[in-house]
């Protein structure tokens, strides 16, 4: 077992985690946290884009009081230092769907750190700013090492679950994935690495199999799609987006340890005939232009009308170069006018054109949608496969 912490938009955490290991190993652990029923060494960490943390349970209580929780929680903290080897202990506490104090908790860790001194070890307890620790903070201290101790304690129903940080999302890393490559363009949109991870999950990418981004842009999805082990093949209709990923994927071979085949042409996307094989389909199409606030309304219609029909004649012609299952996840355009989300036409003809849109057990279609607050563009990902 092995239990994840999601990020922000946990609904989407569940949607990755049911593409990469199926439903029936996904258990929810309150609203945002889940077990996955897998062994630790089976799990690629620092491939799943919306797990924040992955830690290894230690105990479940049959209670939510928590000066009992915390009381078994000593307990246990006393028998794992038998696991640690000599030195002083680094311990931090995060709360999930607990109702407690952050007064209340930052007591807990001098409580838990008198427990550790009169059981003979030396003890530094991370100080809350809030209720959970963020990644920096554990990466900062040392948590996830040998003498450091991250507990984490989660609310499920009338149960209180315990566990013990393993891993956390190396945010320097992404950062380097991010700005640290060659080639950037802000004008054509920046998709995050780790929405990128995500995308790839959902569409099920798997090592060997044969990545298109039809939209490649600076080569960000085929960036992680190589870092999955897969073969990357991207496209573009501009030739200097081309130049870019071919020269950001270079980069990616210069600084990571991959190997990988790779393909790359100028190509419009509503009419290009791809070369075969093409396993999966992950892409982000094209967005229109940048805004901070709606335009006034007629000129928003002109921009959704715009992207509808780019996307419809991609879908359309994406169709007729597909195997019958093949699996895909496509990024497009939605809008958020303050009260609701704007689609674009085309996602509610999927089906019309030849595409089945994948359901989700714990994810509704409104829950794909990759936004943050008080943003006004969002992404819509659209995970689908070809009718057989």
């Amino acid at each position: 077992m092995i239990t994840c912490i999601l990020g922000r938009q946990p609904a989407l955490g569940f949607a990755e985690l049911e593409s990469r290991f199926g439903d029936a190993a996904i258990e929810p652990l309150g609203s945002y946290a889940a077990q996955v029923n897998v062994a630790p060494d089976a799990v690629p960490f620092h491939l799943l884009g919306t797990v924040m943390k992955f830690a290894q349970p230690l105990a479940t209580f049959d209670s939510i009081d928590w000066p009992t929780v915390i009381s078994f929680t000593s307990e246990r903290l006393v028998e794992l230092l038998d696991d640690m080897p000599e030195g002083k202990v680094k311990l931090g506490l995060s709360v999930y769907d607990i109702d407690v104090s952050l007064k209340t908790l930052q007591r807990t860790g001098l409580e838990l750190k008198k427990t550790l001194r009169n059981a003979g070890r030396s003890v530094r307890v991370v100080p809350n700013t809030g209720l959970e620790l963020n990644s920096a903070q554990v990466i900062h201290n040392r948590l996830t090492t040998e003498v450091g101790c991250e507990l984490l304690l989660i609310r499920d129903g009338r149960q209180t679950h315990l566990a013990r940080t393993l891993y956390v999302q190396d945010i320097d890393d992404y950062a380097k994935r991010d700005f640290g490559r060659p080639m950037r363009d802000s004008f054509v949109g920046m998709l995050p690495p780790k929405l990128a991870q995500t995308m790839l999950n959902l569409a099920q990418v798997k090592p060997g199999e044969r990545v298109l981004d039809p939209f490649c842009g600076t080569g960000v999805v085929l960036q992680e799609a190589a870092l999955m082990s897969a073969n990357v093949y991207g496209t573009d209709l501009s030739q200097r987006m081309v130049d870019y990923t071919r020269d950001n994927l270079q980069w990616l071979k210069d600084t990571y340890p991959v190997s990988l085949e790779e393909y790359f042409e100028v190509a419009d996307a509503t009419k290009a005939t791809w070369q075969q094989p093409i396993d999966s389909v992950v892409t982000e199409v094209y967005l229109g232009q940048p805004m901070t606030a709606l335009p006034e309304q007629a000129k928003l219609q002109k921009i959704m009308d715009e992207c509808n029909n780019i996307t419809e004649k991609f879908l359309a012609n994406l169709h007729k170069q597909l195997k019958p299952g093949a699996r895909c996840c496509i990024a497009v355009h939605a809008w958020f006018d303050h009260r609701k989300f704007l689609h674009l036409k085309v996602v509610d003809d999927l089906e019309k054109m030849g595409y089945n849109r994948i359901s989700f057990k714990r994810a509704g279609n409104e829950d794909l949608i990759y936004h943050r607050e008080n943003q006004v563009v969002a992404r819509e990902l659209l995970v689908i496969t070809v009718k057989e």
